[in-house]
């Protein structure tokens, strides 16, 4: 969830007198450390009380997993998940800038053999397919706003990337009626702000 906003738009997390954002890990091995955010309009962390409202839900989901962060901004949510236990995480984040402050991060928790974080657009990676990469197990899609994404994206998800029982965090604009593919069910949804976030888990089809 850290998407860009039009500049008018509050940011979440403290900031410094110098404008550069902080974001907190909140829970897990690397609890309450502070790192950097690029100060870039419309990149900020995900709000602490939503992350933590998220992975409460995750928690026995977590350990273990195989995380896909797609526009992952400042990677608040993947970056947590290896926190907490997640085996592995890819970030795929289009800005150049904001993804090597990403791989900074990853360097400063002395995490890089867990996550990996590729300078690509997302929507396109899914369209290519998953070759190289095994099923991933929980999936963040954060997509920006009124840009038409998400249910692109949800469908090319289910071209080979997930696992049979993954579990998708969807965080769309509120006003945006969306339809996901027929065997994500919905677990629970949260909402902040002008966002709402559903989580779903996906059924595996019968058979498969």
């Amino acid at each position: 969830m850290t998407r860009r906003r039009p500049p008018s738009r509050s940011r979440s997390g403290a900031r410094s007198p110098q404008g550069s954002g902080r974001l907190r890990i909140i829970g897990g091995e690397f609890r309450r450390r502070l790192l950097p955010v690029l100060d870039s309009p419309g990149l900020r962390p995900t709000p602490d009380r939503v992350r933590e409202t998220l992975f409460n839900w995750l928690a026995a989901a977590t350990p273990g997993a195989r995380v896909l962060d797609l526009f992952a901004g400042t990677g608040a949510l993947g970056l947590e998940a290896l926190s907490r236990g997640a085996a592995t995480a890819l970030f795929i984040e289009r800005d150049g800038q904001v993804a090597r402050a990403l791989v900074a991060n990853l360097q400063t928790l002395g995490t890089t053999e867990r996550g990996q974080v590729l300078n690509v657009d997302a929507l396109a990676l899914l369209a290519a397919g998953p070759a190289g990469f095994a099923p991933f197990t929980l999936v963040f899609l954060d997509p920006p706003f009124r840009q038409g994404l998400a249910e692109p994206c949800c469908e090319r998800l289910e071209q080979g990337w997930l696992a049979p029982d993954a579990w998708v965090y969807l965080e769309v604009e509120t006003s945006l009626e969306i339809q996901v593919p027929a065997n994500w069910s919905l677990h629970r949804e949260v909402c902040a702000g002008d966002s709402t976030g559903r989580l779903y888990r996906r059924l595996a089809a019968s058979g498969s």
